[in-house]
């Protein structure tokens, strides 16, 4: 049987036992369906999958899940420890005993898919699919075709919501693989302003399959920060789209940080459409083992008088594969325009290996753009000058990368983010420090 059709199959199955729903709805799934038939999953030929293999998704066995149960107190374990409004998915399954977002503010929805597709599917038909249709990758076609749960959030305009938004997706071990394809569709009115925290997480044994496709319309003077945290089990496949659509003088934030699966994929856009408009994508992944974890962003300044910044960092420990390909695309005629890229990587093993590729295309006279990328190892005469400050070996070279990661960690508002990130990159450290003070000494000790 082909890679396609296995899921296919699956599929098929599906369709047969779902209950009656939207035309519409039937109808996009049989599009979904049919265009990834047509592409298939995409092979190191075409330029964008050139350095990531996917022969593991492709050659899998995926079942779909039928519930979403798994035990509380595992749960509470992965679970952030922030005061927040909290939407959980167990492969792929709302999980509502899990969940919480009673005493919402006015103005504000956070539902699962399943449940803003019943109470209004004429609302969630239009924006749904807009920007992530069947066309943008055979991932987003499958994820059309499977895509029955996942998060509608909306905020009215002028709405401020005070506590984040959590959407937890946990991967459970199962006795077989399991897919899921979650749709989040986050909206956002005028001048509302929220904090999305995505975070996913599970069993440290399982070896499931996600395939999350995210999109996000900011309306003018919105203001939407979204954190994606990535710290599923390291033998589970994660693929992501996040597609981002901005208006006049909205600011979107980014926090992308890896730190699980075996094979991870993320394609972040952000389409800048209006002028005053603002992108901000700032990442970490760090691999280990054989992980192999692929980044793709790209901002489109499709209006003048807009402004992006990106700071990627990767660190590679044993023979993890980085992949960083980084685009700013500049329209015909949108003048003054600031799109900074950056992208630096730091290699912790001979075996670890990156490829990187900034890319700028533009199209107009008026900007300020710029790219880059290094990578590098630790500097030893650094190890030295801290193993002679009385620190073991392991807790100097903790320290160090640790200090690589500082300039995107710093950014980080919440502490529990802040701190999972931490004990991954550098493990259990003695006691806690300050950061910024930690980034000027090691840069004098490279000087």
């Amino acid at each position: 049987m082909s890679d396609t059709l296995t899921f296919l199959e699956t599929f098929k199955t599906r369709d047969a036992k779902r209950s009656p729903e939207p035309s519409w709805v039937a109808a996009r799934r049989q599009a979904g369906a049919a265009r990834f038939e047509a592409m298939g999953f995409p092979t190191r030929r075409d330029e964008e999958w050139k350095y990531t293999n996917v022969r593991g998704i492709a050659q899998g066995h995926f079942a779909l899940a039928d519930n979403g149960h798994f035990s509380p107190a595992a749960a509470a374990a992965l679970t952030l420890p922030v005061d927040a409004y909290r939407l959980t998915f167990v492969d792929g399954v709302f999980a509502a005993a899990l969940s919480d977002v009673q005493d919402l503010p006015q103005g504000v929805e956070v539902l699962p898919l399943s449940q803003a597709l019943e109470d209004n599917h004429e609302a969630v038909g239009g924006p749904l699919g807009r920007l992530t249709g069947v066309e943008f990758s055979a991932f987003s076609a499958l994820n059309t075709a499977f895509m029955e749960e996942g998060a509608v959030v909306r905020l009215a305009a002028g709405c401020v919501v005070e506590k984040p938004i959590v959407l937890q997706f946990l991967s459970r071990e199962n006795a077989e693989p399991t897919m899921c394809h979650p749709r989040v569709l986050v909206e956002a009115a005028g001048r509302s302003e929220a904090t999305l925290v995505e975070h996913h997480a599970g069993d440290a044994e399982a070896k499931n399959f996600t395939n999350i496709a995210s999109e996000l319309f900011l309306g003018r003077g919105a203001i939407l920060t979204h954190y994606k945290l990535q710290e599923a089990p390291l033998g589970d496949y994660h693929v992501a789209s996040i597609h981002v659509e901005q208006q006049r003088d909205s600011r979107y934030v980014s926090h992308n940080l890896d730190l699980g699966g075996a094979l991870v994929r993320n394609d972040l856009i952000s389409d800048l459409n209006g002028k005053g408009a603002e992108a901000t994508f700032n990442g970490l992944f760090f691999g280990q083992g054989r992980q192999h974890v692929d980044n793709h962003t790209k901002v489109n300044h499709n209006a003048p008088l807009t402004f992006s910044n990106e700071n990627y960092k990767g660190i590679l420990d044993d023979r993890a594969h980085g992949v960083f390909n980084g685009r700013v695309y500049v329209k015909r005629d949108s003048q003054q325009i600031e799109g900074f890229q950056s992208n630096q990587n730091l290699l912790l093993s001979d075996r670890a290996h990156i490829d990187a590729k900034p890319e700028l295309e533009i199209y107009a006279d008026d900007v300020k753009c710029s790219h880059g990328t290094t990578t590098g190892q630790l500097d030893e005469d650094a190890v030295f000058a801290l193993r002679s400050r009385g620190l073991d070996e392991q807790t100097a070279r903790g320290l160090l990368t640790l200090a690589f990661a500082g300039e995107v960690l710093e950014e980080v508002a919440l502490d529990a983010i802040a701190e999972r990130v931490e004990l991954a990159v550098a493990g259990k450290l003695p006691e806690r420090f300050n950061l910024v003070g930690l980034v000027e000494a090691s840069s004098a000790l490279g000087d």
